[in-house]
């Protein structure tokens, strides 16, 4: 009778663990490999001819992406429709709720030293280098020291992560890079011979699902 009883709990056990795994599926199917499949695809991108860095993360793109496709798709057909390296210079309204637009063309970078680390919570940055060249860092936030506490209303963190766990990209035209919540990033890093820059950042609202 013992030995039933215990088959039956050990049954019982298996099937709420397949249950739940199951259920964690059903909610994210975005595995590394699916993110990238779906990645390399390049569908998300529709006309646009822009690529994007290497240092993206697939898994955090792909579940945005499909929480919010509208915004992407219109953030994806505006750089394929416009010309950002004469778009006029301002902040632009895409979405109220979710995408705006942000283009500079001024002396914005600055010695390694004078930039910081931030990260934001309820908007993703896309950034792009128009013209010129910038310098940018991107690490996990994930066990970064807390330098300035994450303000909720201008949506920024300041931080100090392990610097031997960071990756420094130079930004060129061509290629954009995207930062998550995920993701503290330290962008405007000056590049010898390049002081002005010209650059857009777009601001496309966080899902959490």
């Amino acid at each position: 009778m013992k030995r039933i009883t215990s088959s039956i709990l050990l049954i019982m056990f298996s099937c709420m663990i397949c249950t739940t795994i199951s259920a964690q599926k059903a909610v994210d199917p975005w595995t590394k490999k699916k993110a990238t499949q779906w990645f390399n695809a390049g569908k998300w991108a529709g006309e646009m001819t822009l690529k994007a860095d290497k240092s993206v993360n697939v898994v955090a793109f792909a579940r945005q992406y499909h929480q919010n496709k509208a915004a992407w798709d219109l953030v994806f057909s505006w750089l394929a429709k416009n010309d950002p390296t004469t778009y006029p210079v301002g902040k632009y309204i895409l979405d109220s709720t979710n995408v705006s637009l942000t283009i500079t063309d001024a002396p914005s970078v600055r010695p390694f030293k004078e930039t910081k680390w931030e990260a934001h919570c309820q908007k993703v940055d896309l950034q792009y280098i128009a013209r010129g060249a910038e310098k940018m860092g991107i690490t996990p936030v994930a066990g970064a020291k807390v330098v300035v506490q994450y303000d909720s209303k201008k949506d920024v963190g300041f931080y100090q992560p392990n610097e031997k766990k960071a990756k420094y990209i130079v930004a060129q035209p061509g290629t954009f890079l995207l930062f998550f919540p995920s993701d503290a990033h330290r962008p405007n890093i000056q590049v010898e011979g390049c002081d002005t820059v010209r650059k857009i950042v777009f601001k496309i609202r966080v899902v959490s699902k």
